[in-house]
């Protein structure tokens, strides 16, 4: 008899279990929980003759004789599991994506490596690679001697647990604090990569799952099929606050990509000062300035002082690419001029900014072509642009990052 310090999941499954009153069984599943640091096996499914049964598995004894792993257990004391944050590792971990963290890509699951402590069985890293799946076939040491006179090697692939975060969990209605929490430190950049990996139903149960700060985030980063799939997918009050969290124009560009139903569900269900703006941007044309611009900008009144603007800064705590420049405009809300932060800096605090506003201000109309934009960037060396209307009101603002995603989505089209 030898002690065993850690072992492969696959060693193990469908071995018998030997009981000493005789009564013995097979091994089904090993059960998880998830909820400490150390992911620690607590139950196994079993099945004793035609029974399935959860069982404690702190009665349980491992070995190997012969080469082969052992499996005693003292008693079959079944234990109820309903109410504790467990994974089931065949059902939800084994031949299922996971997330590699470090890597941040979606992985299948080959096998499962564990340690005997102590204080228990313990999950310590997940195979995803070659050798896992020969080794489940029982292939991987014939394979491994052919190799070796070619001085060739099949190399295991392990992430170690506190790397990895299962998609598949036994509740779904599990929030954040819960489940898929090494996710949401991700960045919405990464995360979008890793939910457009995966199949449309977990697209919808992972993106779920967000709160709604992050779910705007994300939801802005992904590819237009999965927008549409989460969206069509959530609940609509979900939707909308989430919609409701995200720039208008943003939201303009993805309502335009669902069915019309869907879109006019959507905007009923939102806010009505968020709806009416964004209804606004979708009557533009596709091709049109006013379809990309942001309509939630920063102006101010000719008369204020720098120290007033300052001030309305400081409360407004604007995003970074909004304040690139300051826009001033008259009582009727006509573009006048505009001020650099630089010259509000080193400007006396009562100063009007009509004494230090710029007045040759470089606009485009808001029904001007998309391409347009590019020639005057290019030419004045702007990251933003303010966008006027017919009566030469200040309507939104063109960041230079979205004139970068529309060139960008239009050579996609090509392509």
């Amino acid at each position: 008899m030898v002690r065993v310090t850690s072992f492969y999941l696959s060693r193990i499954l469908g071995n018998k279990i030997q009981n000493p009153s005789g009564a013995n069984a097979s091994l089904l599943d090993l059960i998880v929980d998830v909820s400490t640091i150390r992911p620690k096996v607590i139950a196994a499914k079993i099945k004793q003759s035609k029974d399935i049964k959860i069982v404690d598995f702190s009665l349980f004894e491992i070995y190997k004789e012969k080469g082969q792993y052992v499996l005693e257990c003292s008693e079959f004391k079944e234990i109820d599991i309903l109410n504790q944050d467990v994974i089931y590792l065949v059902k939800h971990i084994m031949d299922k994506q996971i997330v590699d963290m470090n890597g941040r890509k979606v992985v299948r699951v080959n096998d499962v490596r564990l340690a005997l402590l102590s204080t228990g069985v313990f999950v310590i890293a997940v195979d995803i690679g070659m050798e896992g799946l020969l080794r489940r076939l029982g292939l991987a040491k014939p394979i491994k001697n052919i190799l070796k006179p070619f001085k060739k090697s099949i190399q295991s692939k392990l992430i170690l647990w506190d790397d990895v975060e299962p998609i598949s969990s036994p509740r779904t209605d599990i929030k954040l604090s819960t489940s898929y929490v090494k996710l949401s430190t991700l960045h919405p950049s990464d995360l979008a990569d890793i939910i457009e990996e995966l199949d449309k139903k977990t697209q919808a149960q992972v993106f779920a799952s967000l709160d709604d700060e992050k779910a705007a985030d994300v939801l802005e980063e992904l590819e237009v099929t999965a927008q549409i799939n989460v969206l069509e997918s959530l609940p609509i009050e979900k939707a909308a606050d989430v919609l409701e969290r995200m720039p208008a124009d943003e939201v303009a560009d993805i309502l335009d990509d669902l069915k019309e139903e869907k879109a006019e569900e959507l905007l009923n269900e939102m806010e009505k000062e968020a709806s009416d703006e964004i209804k606004e941007l979708m009557e533009y044309p596709e091709n049109a300035v006013g379809s990309i611009m942001v309509t939630d900008f920063i102006s101010f009144k000719t008369h204020f002082t720098v120290e007033q603007t300052i001030y309305e800064l400081r409360k407004l705590k604007p995003e970074p690419d909004v304040i690139y420049y300051l826009y001033v405009t008259d009582n009727d809300d006509k573009l006048s001029g505009v001020v650099s932060l630089r010259d509000l800096v080193i400007s006396e605090p009562e100063t009007p900014l009509y004494e230090i506003m710029n007045r040759e201000v470089i606009s485009v109309m808001d029904t001007d072509n998309i391409n347009s934009l590019v020639d005057i960037i290019s030419k004045y060396s702007l990251l933003a642009v303010p966008v006027i209307d017919n009566d030469e009101k200040l309507v939104g603002v063109v960041i230079i990052n979205d004139i970068v995603y529309e060139l960008l989505k239009a050579r996609k089209k090509i392509v």
